[in-house]
């Protein structure tokens, strides 16, 4: 392992030149934070802890419209201001290995947490032999740091569960849902469902939605008859349920924060897009329906570092922690055809990567990377246009009037994923490896030979 990491060193050194010249110019613009950022991301190294973060479904699109309507086209958002930045393809195979151009998901997921591609709707195992591959959680677990998923979505939704389950079918979500995935089921000899196996991998920090799937009882095995809930407080963890509870969990015991039946509800509203346009809208920055009571995507954040912070602190150990966080729902408002709902989940995650690069800032042995699953539909077209299927005219902060087009199935239908390649961004060791063109699977290297995970 030492002679591969000498030589991307030698690599790193080499791009030295050249993205400081880049830097140069795009500064004024607010690119960048600076020269002296960029100079310092392109760098080997180990990292202690490593930040992942996932905008589900945030395409270049996605990310230009968030921007546009809430810092303005000539404003920077925090994901803007990496100073490494690269591009990855998403595709996902069939099970003969060839490729299936558009990902879902569990795909994508299973890509970057695995390094194995594999078939839509399939959590962390092949594609052809439906064998579990283990991930990158499990590989840090048994290296010894400690591990954390927060979202938006169910706790059991796909992109958290690639990380610590393996089940053929993405909805097999709890102990009722496990229809399409009869080898996985605990009377079949097989691990569970998703809620089973995140609970029973005892990671350290579980922060989400998906009450549903752990009021589900159990079948099978040891903790039959109770609830997945009830098993998770058998092994240990303290159970939460909203700001208060969140904030009141201490460090020394796993915390499974569960802050919605389902996935948690989006921060701001607005009108869909509609055949034919609709009216100019101002987005609508709160949602009737999100009770006050919902810890923020940042505010999860930041408390899921500082409980595996604690941790590894109270243990002494030279290790530190491995945590994703999703913001999952700009991929599922833009499913809806949501303009308002699908910015206000952008702008709620941009302020989730605020605070992961604020502690990269005070630590930086910490690897920072931000990237999305796949691309989605929306796109911002001229106000002339009359798009053949749903759009919405919004008013931006800067005042201006910005039409978006979603267009990738028919109206009254879910709008679907695209198969772009999506942007990714990174700063702290090993960062230089999301510059060019890579794959999803590559990610996966770049963890893994960040935390030197054997």
């Amino acid at each position: 392992m030492p002679r591969p990491i000498r030589r991307h060193l030698t690599v790193a050194t080499a791009l030295v030149a050249a993205t400081t010249a880049a830097v140069a110019v795009t500064t004024t613009a607010g690119a960048f934070d600076g020269e002296k950022q960029a100079k310092s991301a392109i760098q080997g190294g180990k990292a202690k802890n490593v930040i992942l973060l996932i905008g589900d479904g945030m395409g270049d699109s996605e990310i230009t419209l968030a921007r546009d309507y809430t810092v303005g086209a000539r404003g920077r958002l925090n994901m803007d201001r990496f100073p490494l930045t690269g591009a990855y393809t998403t595709y996902a195979v069939h099970a003969d290995g060839t490729p299936d151009y558009v990902t879902d998901s569990a795909a994508s997921g299973t890509g970057w947490a695995t390094g194995t591609k594999t078939v839509n709707g399939r959590i962390s195992k092949t594609p052809g032999t439906d064998k579990a591959v283990r991930t990158i959680l499990e590989l840090a677990q048994k290296n010894g740091y400690a591990t954390g998923s927060v979202t938006t979505a169910e706790v059991t939704d796909a992109t958290p569960a690639v990380l610590a389950s393996h089940v053929t079918d993405r909805s097999c979500q709890g102990p009722a849902d496990m229809a399409k995935c009869p080898t996985d089921t605990l009377a079949a000899g097989g691990p569970g469902s998703i809620a089973e196996q995140s609970v029973n991998h005892k990671v350290d920090v579980l922060l989400g939605g998906g009450r549903q799937r752990f009021e589900q009882k159990v079948t099978d095995g040891r903790y039959k008859g109770l609830t997945v809930t009830q098993q998770a407080q058998q092994l240990g963890y303290q159970v939460v349920t909203d700001d208060a509870g969140l904030k009141s969990a201490k460090p020394g015991k796993p915390v499974l924060g569960l802050f919605a039946g389902g996935n948690v509800p989006t921060e701001w509203t607005g009108r869909a897009a509609a055949v034919g346009g609709t009216d100019p809208q101002r987005c609508v920055t709160s949602n009737p329906n999100r009770p006050s009571t919902t810890p923020s995507l940042a505010d999860s954040a930041t408390k899921a570092i500082q409980l595996l912070e604690a941790k590894q602190k109270a243990r002494h150990a030279k290790q530190g922690f491995f945590l994703q966080i999703e913001g999952a729902s700009i991929d599922k408002q833009d499913h809806a055809a949501d303009p308002c709902g699908q910015i206000g989940e952008t702008a709620a995650f941009d302020r989730a990567v605020k605070v992961a690069r604020a502690y990269a800032a005070k630590h930086p042995d910490t690897l920072v990377v931000t990237t999305a699953d796949h691309g989605h539909t929306s796109q911002i077209v001229p106000l002339e246009a009359t798009p053949p299927g749903l759009s919405s005219t919004l008013v931006t902060d800067e005042g201006q009037q910005l039409k978006v087009n979603y267009s990738t199935n028919t109206p009254g239908q879910s709008q679907e994923h695209t198969g772009t390649e999506v942007r990714i961004a990174a700063q702290g060791p090993q960062a230089y490896r999301v510059l060019g063109v890579t794959d999803q699977t590559d990610l996966f290297t770049t963890l893994r030979e960040a935390l030197r995970l054997r």
